[in-house]
């Protein structure tokens, strides 16, 4: 498979991973009962498409999870920003560079 496929693949499953994520959180802490089952079943779904995005495919995940780390990371920090208010703050910017870096250490060993 070639490695840009590959990296488009590993972007898809942290934006499933994230959005599952965000999904299950407005889901415990939503106003309605309805509300609450509607955003866990949506939930439920995304995140079985993370799964079956990360495993089905015949790659060697071990020197690819640095990568999906790097991207989860992202993902999930814009998610937090604009979805729920969450800004950045120096730190977890500081520790995001860090993650980025051997995301990218770990793809090129």
């Amino acid at each position: 498979m070639r490695y840009s496929v590959v990296l488009l693949m590993l972007f898809g499953a942290a934006l499933l991973e994230a959005v599952g994520d965000a999904l299950m959180r407005l889901a415990v802490h939503g106003t309605t009962r309805d509300h609450r089952v509607a955003f866990l079943l949506a939930g439920m779904l995304v995140l079985a498409a993370y799964g079956y995005t990360v495993t089905a495919p015949l790659w060697d995940f071990g020197r690819l999870i640095g990568v999906y780390v790097a991207f989860f990371f992202v993902v999930a920090q814009l998610i937090a920003w604009l979805a729920f208010g969450q800004q950045p703050t120096i730190s977890l910017l500081a520790g995001g560079t860090l993650i980025i870096a051997g995301g990218y250490i770990v793809s090129r060993g």
